[in-house]
């Protein structure tokens, strides 16, 4: 779905665009991410463009999908039910952004055209985390482990891989306890 700036500023300065679609963004975000996202379900937009006083345009909408990708521990497809809003401020020129918080999305149009297709896939895409796991994996108490490696959790490394020395290393250990020896003859 694309829309056009100019034309949203003449038709809807007084009445906002409402919309109920469904977009099919399965092959879109498979070309552009094929390792992040392995199958999505048609996605359902539903919302509203407005016409700011400005001239600048918010687009509000609510998105539902299915994701499908990859478990960070196995690789094995997990589907990602995704539930979620989206505020956009759509702007002319560079120079419209001073009147924008930080904290607010806000896109400058080229070539006077805004790709929503494009904004909801680069959204759905945030909305995948960083760990993502089969239920099978969550249950599981003991992470995989192999001959000379296993799956560890940052941050939670046990007490024994703390405690052993490098046997290369070994004579350094106990480097500063003789330098201070020294110093005190």
């Amino acid at each position: 779905m694309k829309l056009s700036l100019s034309e949203l500023q003449k038709e809807y300065r007084h009445e906002p665009l409402k919309f109920d679609e469904a977009l099919d963004l399965k092959a879109d975000l498979m070309d552009r991410y094929p390792d992040e996202v392995l199958d999505v379900t048609p996605v359902h937009i539903n919302g509203m463009v407005s016409v700011e006083d400005g001239g600048d345009v918010l687009l509000y909408t609510h998105v539902s999908a299915t994701l499908t990708v990859p478990s960070t521990r196995s690789l094995t497809p997990v589907e990602l039910p995704t539930d979620f809003d989206v505020t956009e401020f759509y702007v002319a020129s560079q120079a419209a952004l001073t009147r924008y918080e930080k904290t607010d999305v806000v896109l400058v149009v080229e070539d006077d055209v805004i790709d929503v297709d494009k904004a909801i896939a680069d959204n759905l895409l945030l909305q995948i985390p960083m760990q993502v796991l089969t239920k099978a994996e969550q249950s599981e108490d003991e992470l995989p482990e192999g001959q000379d490696w296993q799956v560890t959790i940052e941050g939670e490394a046990e007490e024994s891989d703390s405690k052993t020395v490098d046997p290369r290393l070994a004579k350094l250990k106990n480097f500063f306890d003789d330098s201070s020896k020294d110093d005190e003859q």
